[in-house]
């Protein structure tokens, strides 16, 4: 009888605000759910926490290196009004004793395009990835995005990111690719993939 040799364990994470496409199954405390603009108000430094996170690991979600914590702040302050009126959604991963993960959805303001809505900032805590969240946000996302009567998502990452490979086997296709798009971080210049997805109303 041949002799089984020992599992491989993964590697560690990849150093990007969206968590690695493969992993244990999330902790069942860290929930995902919706925040208003009043709760969301109330935990801008949490939220800012996971923005400033994903920047310091190189993210190309529109920041530099030397992000702070005020500056993340600012830009999820920026973000109450359209969550309160409606234009926008967030949602988050909370794991009981803080929040872990967010994730954006944008409706369309154009006439029309009441079917389309836009993905942004999902972002996972370092400390809570390849538990699974990722996945769970993108799923919770989607099912709030039809439920709206979106049929048509769209979102960019950067090329070859944990974010890409997610989104690639959870059913999104690629539009194409803008070569030198966006600074990482740390000022390097690089390639964004542009997706879409279109969803089932009849799932709703």
């Amino acid at each position: 009888m041949a002799k089984r040799g020992k599992k491989r364990t993964s590697g560690a994470a990849q150093p990007w605000s969206r968590e690695a496409t493969t992993g244990p199954a999330a902790t069942p405390q860290t929930s995902i759910r919706a925040l208003d603009a009043a709760e969301a108000q109330a935990r801008l430094g949490e939220l800012s926490d996971i923005l400033v996170d994903a920047v310091a690991l190189g993210a190309s979600v529109n920041f530099m290196a030397g992000f702070s914590t005020d500056e993340g702040r600012a830009f999820w302050r920026n973000q109450l009004p359209g969550i309160a009126n409606g234009e926008k959604r967030l949602f988050v991963g909370d794991d009981g004793e803080r929040l872990v993960a967010t994730v954006m959805l944008t409706f369309a303001h154009q006439p029309n395009a009441p079917h389309r809505a836009e993905i942004s900032k999902m972002l996972v805590l370092s400390s809570a990835r390849r538990q699974g969240l990722g996945r769970r946000l993108l799923t919770t996302v989607e099912q709030a995005a039809r439920a709206a009567g979106r049929t048509l998502l769209m979102l960019d990452t950067e090329t070859g990111s944990a974010g890409d490979m997610l989104y690639r086997s959870c059913g999104w296709t690629e539009i194409g690719r803008v070569p030198g798009h966006a600074f990482k971080p740390g000022g390097r210049l690089a390639e964004t993939t542009l997706f879409y997805k279109k969803l089932d109303s009849s799932e709703a």
